[in-house]
C-alpha cells in the first residue's frame, strides 16, 4: 500500500504551528493583563517605562483618558504602586467593538535602591503619567498627589 501526498491544488491552507503558538501567547497575555481581582472586578496593568538616572528613577506610564483624580500613587519603602480606574464612557449607540481598556488598573514595581519618599513628584500630561522618584537611604511611606 502506498500513501500519496495531496497535490498542491487540493491543499487550500497550510498548517502553521507557530500561528497556534502565537495565538496561545496572545491569549495568555490577555488573561494576565485583564486578570480578575478578589472582589470580582476586572483589573489591568498599564504600560510603563522605568528609566534610572544618577539621582532618580523616572517612571512613565500610559494612562490615556484618565483624570488625575482617578489615579492614586503610593510609595512604601522601595515599592511604588500606581492604581486607579478608567471609567466607562456613556454611549448613545451600540458598542460593536471594544479594544480600549476600562475598569480598575494597578501597577506595582520594587525599585532596586532606597528612595526618598518625601521628594517623589508626579505629573499627568496628555495621557502620560510621569513619576520622578529620587534615590535616598531612608525608608518612609508617603501618599503622592499629582501636580497640574
Amino acid at each position: 500500500m502506498t500513501l500519496s501526498m495531496p497535490s498542491a491544488s487540493r491543499v487550500t491552507a497550510r498548517w502553521d504551528p507557530f500561528r497556534e503558538v502565537d495565538e496561545l501567547y496572545r491569549q495568555m497575555n490577555h488573561l494576565l493583563e485583564t486578570g480578575v481581582s478578589t472582589d470580582g472586578a476586572t483589573r489591568w496593568v498599564p504600560l510603563a517605562d522605568i528609566e534610572e538616572t544618577d539621582d532618580a528613577y523616572i517612571v512613565e506610564m500610559e494612562l490615556p483618558g484618565v483624570k488625575q483624580d482617578d489615579v492614586d500613587i503610593e510609595v512604601n519603602g522601595r515599592e511604588l504602586t500606581v492604581s486607579g480606574e478608567v471609567k466607562e464612557k456613556e454611549r448613545a449607540g451600540i458598542l460593536r467593538r471594544r479594544t480600549r481598556k476600562v475598569g480598575e488598573f494597578s501597577y506595582t514595581v520594587s525599585l532596586p535602591m532606597e528612595i526618598d519618599a518625601d521628594s517623589v513628584s508626579a505629573d499627568l500630561d496628555s495621557g502620560v503619567l510621569t513619576i520622578r522618584v529620587p534615590k535616598s537611604q531612608g525608608t518612609k511611606s508617603r501618599h503622592v498627589t499629582i501636580g497640574s
